[in-house]
């Protein structure tokens, strides 16, 4: 079942994002961070166990980013990153927005919703906020892709 995060599920999230971030495979985030943006995340839940979550984080009045999309590997390919995913593009139409866009190391797997690789020069300074915080800062080799909605 795809749901809007809890409180509850706020630890749960945040172990499956240190396992990829471990791996530097994305960004860590803090309990203090996921409390914050917990209104952003999306879950699927499985017999009352968090198996993958994704988020939709605003930017701009037309701009949003699919963030933090990881599922428990134990229950990979089953299509549960593409329904948080689907969640989030959603979301965003429903909210009106124009544009979404991820940062990722698996772009074949975002380019089956739409999503085309882009130039990060495209994207808006204020998206790289969170980079400074990335080990791999300042030479970022995750591809930026672009949904236009």
């Amino acid at each position: 079942m795809i749901r809007k995060a809890r409180i509850g599920d706020v630890k749960d999230i945040q172990k499956l994002l240190t396992n990829f971030a471990s791996r530097g495979e994305m960004l860590s985030r803090s309990l203090s961070e996921l409390y914050e943006a917990l209104r952003d995340f999306y879950v699927f839940e499985e017999d009352g166990q968090l198996l993958g979550t994704s988020a939709l984080h605003i930017v701009w009045e037309d701009l949003a980013e699919v963030r933090s999309v990881a599922v428990a590997e134990s229950v990979g390919r089953r299509g549960i990153g593409s329904q948080v995913v689907g969640a989030c593009i959603e979301e965003a139409r429903a909210l009106g927005l124009k544009k979404l866009f991820c940062l990722t190391y698996k772009p074949d797997f975002f380019a089956k919703f739409g999503f085309k690789i882009a130039d990060k020069s495209e994207l808006p300074h204020k998206v790289w906020g969170d980079c400074i915080k990335c080990v791999k800062f300042p030479d970022c080799d995750e591809i930026a892709m672009i949904l236009e909605l």
